[in-house]
């Protein structure tokens, strides 16, 4: 079997071990493939491993002898499902591999928005506290988080262990969802979005794109926000109208926000939350802690060698 990886680099630039996928066939791996070359470079696979390239109806068209693609992430909207399967062409993906990493960032954001952190550091290397005449000082409010009410967006495997994280520092504990038919477990309320917004002290963000969802934290859903609230995004750039959030942080509407996703990535460099006030960006790496990316990379082995097993897991497109 012909396995071809189209865009390998950001899954094992190098620290990881490829042979739980290379013991599996006759595996070519690319570290990146621009658009004109990816028809080419899977002309004769049987089998394609992707984590960001898109496949719509006409570039399967153009490939006959494809039956797999492996999405090497959770996300799988990069494919046309409906297309695929008509071809006869099984897609999975990967899920739950990185849900320690993404909710750490998460927090890491959150402590960082409150506790300046990077900022304090960066003033002491410059000689600030030795000039000091007290023993201590800070260079902006610190906020503590106990008391404070969170509000998550989404509550499947990695808002949870938000929310999990958010109690043990003493946090209130708001979610918006999809599904609420059974109770909420202890100490978390379900509430809609309005209200979620409002009330929060903190919203993260833990959702899928949809139609229905995209640019869904707009001007309106900001507007209500506290002033001293933060938001926290490191699930889908696509879930927030940019220029309306790089104006309430200019405008003090909000306090600030902590990124790992945007909507263009890699961005534009007029993106406007470059110059947006009290707004950290991160490069979409909540995913890529090693111990992650071991994870994807065994479990996308494990979907292949089902697949060729005649059992297939993680199918995206039964």
């Amino acid at each position: 079997m012909n396995i071809v990886y189209l865009d390998a680099y950001t899954l094992n630039p190098g620290d990881l071990d490829w042979s739980p996928i290379t013991a599996l066939g006759h595996v070519t791996l690319f570290d990146r493939s621009a658009p004109e070359q990816v028809s080419e470079r899977l002309q004769d696979a049987d089998l394609a491993l992707v984590n960001k390239i898109r496949f719509d109806r006409t570039l399967l068209e153009r490939l006959p002898r494809l039956k797999y693609i492996g999405v090497t992430a959770t996300g799988y909207d990069i494919i046309d499902v409906r297309a695929a399967r008509e071809r006869g062409i099984t897609v999975t993906n990967v899920k739950g591999y990185g849900t320690d990493s993404v909710a750490q960032l998460t927090i890491a954001l959150l402590l960082e928005l409150t506790q300046q952190v990077g900022l304090h550091a960066e003033s002491v290397r410059a000689g600030d506290w030795s000039r000091t005449p007290d023993f201590c000082y800070w260079k902006t409010p610190l906020v503590e988080l106990a008391g404070k009410t969170l509000g998550l967006v989404g509550f499947g495997d990695i808002g949870a262990r938000v929310a999990a994280v958010g109690q043990a520092l003493g946090m209130k504990m708001l979610v918006n969802r999809r599904h609420t038919g059974q109770e909420p477990p202890a100490g978390i309320r379900y509430v809609d979005l309005p209200a979620l917004f409002a009330e929060s002290d903190v919203v993260s963000l833990h959702c899928p794109v949809t139609d229905e969802n995209r640019g869904f934290v707009n001007r309106d859903l900001l507007g209500r926000m506290k002033p001293t609230a933060y938001l926290i995004n490191t699930s889908r750039g696509a879930l927030i109208h940019e220029a309306d959030l790089a104006d309430a942080l200019n405008a003090g509407r909000i306090a600030g926000a902590g990124l790992d996703v945007l909507s263009v990535e890699p961005p534009t460099a007029g993106n406007p939350l470059f110059s947006a006030r009290n707004c950290l960006i991160t490069p979409h790496l909540a995913w890529a802690t090693a111990e992650a990316r071991g994870r994807l990379l065994q479990q996308s082995a494990e979907n292949i060698r089902a697949f060729l097993e005649g059992r297939p897991v993680n199918v995206v497109n039964p």
